[in-house]
């Protein structure tokens, strides 16, 4: 096997999630929701639920009305959410776990916004630590260290009426 070909196999082996790296998630910002991967569980959870009491106090009727939210477990424990309108537009994913997802496909068309704003961050800021981005269009606040990743992306103004960004978590 050439070293080309065993190249593009490892690269493959990590989109695939094969090596315990969390496989590509559910669907890109701004996007529809897709079905989860190969080897990932996923369920519904509902809106009015113990994570959002605890951010908001109780969750109103109409919050609870107007989005869904889709958690994913993929097999390296990594557990992406992601929150969809009821126009079916994903507005906020929220992950944490083992593994870093793929933030190119979680933020699909953002991704180059956010790359270049991020790149402008550490090009002032050199170092490691949380990263904060916060766009007019998109917000991504992600941090954590080898083992214990979290993070979240939103569009501010796909914000469902009655849904802040503390309920994206």
């Amino acid at each position: 096997m050439s070293n080309k070909t065993m190249r593009a196999a490892f690269c493959a082996a990590l989109t695939c999630g094969v090596l315990g790296v969390a496989a590509p998630a559910l669907a890109a910002l701004g996007g529809t929701p897709t079905p989860p991967p190969a080897g990932a569980t996923s369920v519904s959870v509902s809106p009015v639920s113990s994570v959002v009491h605890a951010a908001s106090g109780a969750a109103s009727a109409t919050s609870a009305a107007s989005y869904t939210v889709t958690q994913t477990t993929f097999g390296s424990g990594t557990i992406v959410r992601e929150y969809t309108s009821t126009a079916g537009t994903v507005f906020g994913i929220a992950w944490g776990g083992p593994a870093m997802p793929n933030l190119a496909v979680l933020l699909g068309n953002y991704f180059p916004q956010f790359d270049s704003a991020r790149n402008a961050l550490r090009a002032a800021h050199p170092g490691r630590g949380p990263l904060v981005i916060e766009l007019p269009g998109l917000v991504v606040r992600s941090g954590g260290h080898m083992g214990a990743f979290g993070g979240q992306a939103y569009l501010p103004s796909a914000l469902p009426v009655g849904v802040s960004a503390s309920d994206i978590q």
